[in-house]
């Protein structure tokens, strides 16, 4: 199996429901997300060129973060979830997993030293 992966910025707000009113995340606040978008293949399924897919390909997973979730309150984009790291890559696998079957992950920062992972199927 050969796995590529790419990474992408936004920054947007969120705030999280079913926590304390002390807990900070319980209060609108906002992050400077990165979202990891990993896609794998094995070998005998590599297009001609010997690539999982052609990262020029992901441009249109970057257009739709900058029109849908840049810059925005995730509590009015995410169909009723609550916002959480989890949640958001849940959601994204959702919504991109047709169009990129190769997608095997999707890991979610709201800061540097914090990720969530969705890996469907584990």
């Amino acid at each position: 199996m050969l796995s590529i992966s790419k990474e992408f910025h936004f920054s947007a707000s969120h705030q999280l429901d079913h926590l304390p009113p002390d807990h900070p995340c319980s209060r609108l606040h906002g992050h400077n997300y990165v979202i990891v978008l990993e896609l794998s293949a094995k070998r005998a399924d590599l297009t001609r060129p010997g690539f999982v897919r052609d990262y020029g390909e992901l441009s249109i997973f970057k257009k739709w973060l900058d029109e849908t979730v840049d810059h925005r309150n995730l509590n009015d984009v995410l169909d009723g979830r609550n916002p959480s790291a989890e949640n958001i890559a849940m959601w994204v696998h959702d919504i991109w997993s047709e169009t990129f079957p190769e997608l095997t992950a999707v890991r979610v920062s709201e800061t540097p030293k914090t990720w969530a992972v969705y890996r469907p199927g584990e």
